[in-house]
C-alpha cells in the first residue's frame, strides 16, 4: 500500500508538470504573489500538515491556533526576509502528562522552525525551498524537507521529500545514501534529553517520504480548498502517543474572512477533524492615519520678514506644540537660526524639521537664509541638519499640505553632519534658553506575562505609572510604579527545576506576590567622553528583579555601520514583593557588544560576550530587521558554559518585536513597545534588563533613513 501511495504522488506530480509545461506561455512569474498563502497546522506557509515552498510577503506576522486531536498548536510565524521564514511554536499534547507535573498538566512542547527559499518560480521552473522543523527543540517533531511548488491558473501544486517526523511513513529510499552509510539510519534522540541541541549529524538521515498536494482558489475568492498526501503514518508519534491513520490524505478548506483573519477546517488521517484560525498583519507597511495639527500656515515673505518684536519663548512653545521639538535653545549666528533640542513626537526628523521651517520662516528676518537643527538626546549632541530657508515660501506645491513636495535642488542644499558640542562662533546670539520638561509622567495599562511552561499563558494586567525628573541636561531620576488589576495566576502550579541560581525561573513569584510594586527607581547620568565616545552611569532599582549600579561606554562614529559598547554592573536580587527589600543573591554581570549594520535589507547584527546573571559566561547573537514602518523584528540565541545545568532547552533563544506606538495612535509619537517570545524561561544566558542603552539613545547618529524619508516627503 505504501508503494502505491508513493506512485500516486509521483504520477500526480508528473501529470501536473506536463500540464504546466504545455500551458507555460500563460503563466507569469509575478502571479505567484497573488496566490493565497496560508499557515499550516504547525505554522509556516503550507497546506495542512505539510509545508510548501511558498513564502508570504516580507514583514508579515501570523499567529495560528488549531486543534487536531490530540494536538493543539500555537504558532507564531515571521517573514523577516523574502527568502527566510521563522517560526516559534508550542504544541500541547492532550492527555500526555508533563514529565515533572505528576500527571496534572498536559505536555507542552516547544520548537523553532525555519524555511529558506532556494529557487524562485519562473514560467518553467518551480519555486523550491528547504526547511527545518523543530530546530533546537526537544526533537519530538523534528524534520528536514525540500519542497517545490508550481502554479497553474488558480491551482498550486506542491511536491516534496521529508526526513524525520514529516517523512515517518518512509515510502522511498534515501537518495543521500549514495553519499555514505551514515544516511541509512536516523538517530532517535533528536534534540537530546533536554532538547535545544542541534543534531547536525542526524539531518537528512533515515528513509524519507514523499509528500505533496494541491491548493485550489475557488471562484468564490474568500474560499480555498486544499488536498494533500501526508508523508507521516502516525505510527511513531512522540512519547508513544501513536495515532490511527485510515487514509494518508488530508482534505481542508480555508475561509479568508478579511485581510487579517482566516478560518480553517479539515478532515485529517481519514478519521480526525481539524479546526483553526490565523491572525495575520504585515508589519512592514503597517500605518495609522494621523490627526496631528496641520503645519502652521506660511506667511508671505514680506509679512514674515517685516521688523517686529518677537517672543522667542513663544516660538519655542510653537516648535514644541506643532513640530514636536523640545527646545533647549534658539540662537542666531550670521545668516542662520539654530534650534537645539530633542525630537519628541515625530519618528522621522524631516517631518519635525519641515514643520519647524515654517515656524521659523514666519519670524526670521530677511537676512536669515539657513535653519539649523542640532539634535540632542539625554545631554548628547548627536548631529546637525542644515536646511536652506528658500525655496519654501516660493514653491506652491510644497505649500500644499496634502501633497508635500521637496525639490531635488532643495535636498542637495541640505547638510547632515555629526555634532560633538556647540559649534557657535563668537558672534552667536542666544535668543532663548531653557531646560524643558523637568518633570513628566504617564499613566497607562500594561501587561506582565510568562509563557513556556505547562501552566500555559500566565498574565497580569496592571496599571503602570512612569515618572521622570531631570536634574539637568545630563541627569535624570526615573521611576515606574505598577499596581496589579487582574490576572490568572491561580493557574500557576509548575516551577521548572534549575541547577543554576534562580534569576528568571521564579518570574511568576514576582508577579504573584506584588500588588503595588516599584518596578524601576534609578538615577542615570550621561557624559560625552570624546568625539565618538559616549558614557552612562546608573544606580538604583534597575528592574523588577534586580537592584544595583552599573555603567556603559559606547564608541559610535557618525554615520558608521559599526559601533562597540561595553557595560558592567553589580546587582543584587530583589524581594518578591518588589518593594525596597533585597535577597541574598548578588553578582557581577556585563558584556562587550559589537553592533553591525550589515547593509543587507536593514538587518542589524549584535554580538555580545560576557557574564550573565546566573554567573554563566558565554555569547549572544541577535539579528533584527527594521522596516519602513519603524517595526523591528528579531531573533536571538545565547550559548553559555552552563552546559547540562541549563536544563530543558539547552540554550536561551527567542523572537521579539519592537513596535513604534505611532502605528497604533492617531497622533504621532516616538514611544515604542516590545513583545518577547521565548520557547521557555530558564536561568542560563539571562541579561540584566537595563532601562536605557546607549545604542538606542544615540540612534540619530545614523542619518541614512533621513534621506529616504525626505525624498518621500512623509508627513
Amino acid at each position: 500500500m505504501t508503494r502505491m501511495h508513493a506512485r500516486g504522488v509521483i504520477l500526480l506530480a508528473v501529470g501536473a508538470g506536463v500540464a504546466l509545461q504545455f500551458n507555460a506561455p500563460r503563466i507569469r512569474a509575478e502571479d505567484n504573489y497573488s496566490l493565497p498563502r496560508f499557515q499550516s497546522d504547525y505554522g509556516g506557509v503550507g497546506l495542512l500538515q505539510t509545508p510548501t515552498a511558498r513564502m508570504v510577503d516580507v514583514g508579515e506576522f501570523s499567529f495560528t491556533y488549531d486543534q487536531t486531536d490530540p494536538y493543539r498548536h500555537y504558532a507564531f510565524s515571521l517573514q523577516p526576509l523574502d527568502w527566510f521564514e521563522l517560526g516559534l511554536r508550542y504544541t500541547k499534547i492532550d492527555g500526555q502528562p508533563f514529565i515533572a507535573s505528576e500527571g496534572e498538566l498536559d505536555y507542552l512542547d516547544k520548537g523553532i522552525d525555519m524555511k529558506f527559499a532556494l529557487l524562485d518560480e519562473t514560467r518553467v521552473l518551480p519555486k523550491v525551498s528547504l526547511g527545518f522543523r523543530d530546530v533546537g527543540g526537544t526533537g519530538l517533531f523534528s524534520s528536514e524537507y525540500v519542497v517545490a511548488n508550481k502554479r497553474w491558473f488558480d491551482f498550486d501544486f506542491s511536491l516534496g521529500i521529508a526526513w524525520g517526523y514529516l517523512g515517518s511513513s518512509e515510502n522511498i529510499s534515501n537518495p543521500l545514501s549514495a553519499l555514505g552509510e551514515r544516511f541509512d539510519e536516523r538517530r532517535e534522540e533528536g534534540g537530546g534529553d533536554q532538547g535545544g541541541e542541534f543534531d547536525f549529524k542526524g539531518l537528512f538521515t533515515g528513509r524519507p517520504a514523499l509528500f505533496g498536494g494541491i491548493q485550489y482558489r475557488t471562484p468564490f475568492k474568500p474560499l480555498t480548498l486544499q488536498l494533500e498526501y501526508d508523508g507521516n503514518d502516525y505510527e511513531s508519534e512522540p512519547l508513544g502517543n501513536d495515532q490511527e491513520q485510515d487514509l494518508p490524505v488530508n482534505i481542508g478548506a480555508r475561509y479568508r474572512v478579511n485581510d487579517y483573519f482566516t478560518l480553517s477546517a479539515a478532515w485529517q488521517r481519514g478519521n480526525t477533524a481539524m479546526v483553526g484560525a490565523t491572525l495575520s498583519v504585515n508589519l512592514a507597511d503597517i500605518t495609522q492615519p494621523k490627526s496631528d495639527q496641520p503645519p502652521v500656515p506660511v506667511r508671505s515673505f514680506e509679512d514674515a520678514t517685516r521688523d517686529r518684536e518677537i517672543s522667542w519663548n513663544g516660538v519655542a512653545g510653537t516648535l514644541a506644540r506643532n513640530a514636536g521639538i523640545s527646545v533647549n535653545s534658539i540662537k542666531r549666528e550670521d545668516d542662520a537660526l539654530i534650534v537645539e533640542g530633542t525630537s519628541e513626537r515625530y519618528s522621522d526628523l524631516p517631518e519635525a524639521e519641515l514643520r519647524g521651517n515654517r515656524i521659523l520662516h514666519n519670524v526670521a528676518g530677511a537676512d536669515i537664509t539657513t535653519f539649523r537643527y542640532r539634535w540632542k538626546n539625554r545631554g548628547f549632541y548627536l548631529r546637525q541638519d542644515s536646511l536652506p530657508r528658500a525655496p519654501l515660501p516660493e514653491n506652491p506645491r510644497f505649500l500644499e499640505l496634502d501633497d508635500p513636495f521637496i525639490e531635488d535642488d532643495y535636498r542637495d542644499d541640505i547638510a547632515v553632519t555629526g555634532q560633538d558640542k556647540p559649534a557657535d562662533g563668537a558672534d552667536a546670539e542666544v535668543l532663548h534658553s531653557a531646560l524643558n520638561n523637568r518633570f513628566s509622567w504617564n499613566l497607562s495599562p500594561a501587561l506582565n506575562y510568562n509563557y513556556g511552561g505547562p501552566d500555559g499563558f500566565l498574565y497580569e494586567v496592571y496599571a503602570r505609572l512612569d515618572t521622570e525628573f531631570k536634574t539637568d541636561e545630563n541627569g535624570w531620576l526615573s521611576g515606574t510604579l505598577g499596581y496589579g488589576l487582574f490576572d490568572n495566576l491561580d493557574n500557576f502550579d509548575y516551577v521548572g527545576p534549575s541547577e543554576l541560581p534562580r534569576v528568571r525561573t521564579n518570574t511568576v513569584d514576582y508577579i504573584e506576590q506584588t500588588e503595588l510594586g516599584i518596578y524601576n527607581l534609578q538615577y542615570t547620568r550621561t557624559a560625552r567622553l570624546g568625539r565618538n565616545w559616549f558614557a552612562m552611569g546608573y544606580a538604583g532599582y534597575l528592574e523588577r528583579m534586580f537592584a544595583g549600579a552599573g555603567g556603559e561606554v559606547l564608541y559610535r562614529p557618525f554615520n558608521s555601520p559599526l559601533a562597540l559598547g561595553f557595560n558592567a554592573n553589580w546587582v543584587k536580587k530583589r524581594e518578591f514583593d518588589t518593594q525596597f527589600g533585597l535577597r541574598d543573591y548578588s553578582t557581577w554581570t556585563g558584556h562587550a557588544t559589537a553592533y553591525v549594520d550589515t547593509g543587507i535589507k536593514d538587518v542589524l547584527a549584535k554580538f555580545s560576550v560576557g557574564r550573565y546573571l546566573a554567573k554563566d559566561v558565554g555569547a549572544t547573537l541577535d539579528l533584527s530587521r527594521t522596516f519602513d514602518s519603524g517595526v523591528r523584528i528579531g531573533a536571538f540565541a545565547t550559548l553559555t558554559d552552563a552546559g547540562d545545568s541549563f536544563g530543558e532547552g539547552s540554550f536561551d533563544k527567542g523572537i521579539y518585536l519592537s513596535m513604534p506606538l505611532d502605528v497604533f495612535y492617531t497622533t504621532s509619537t516616538r514611544d515604542r513597545t516590545g513583545i518577547l517570545w521565548r520557547p521557555l524561561t530558564r536561568d542560563g544566558g539571562q541579561m540584566l534588563d537595563r532601562r536605557y542603552q546607549l545604542y538606542d539613545l544615540t540612534s540619530d547618529r545614523e542619518p541614512e533613513r533621513y534621506w529616504d524619508n525626505f525624498t518621500n516627503g512623509r508627513r
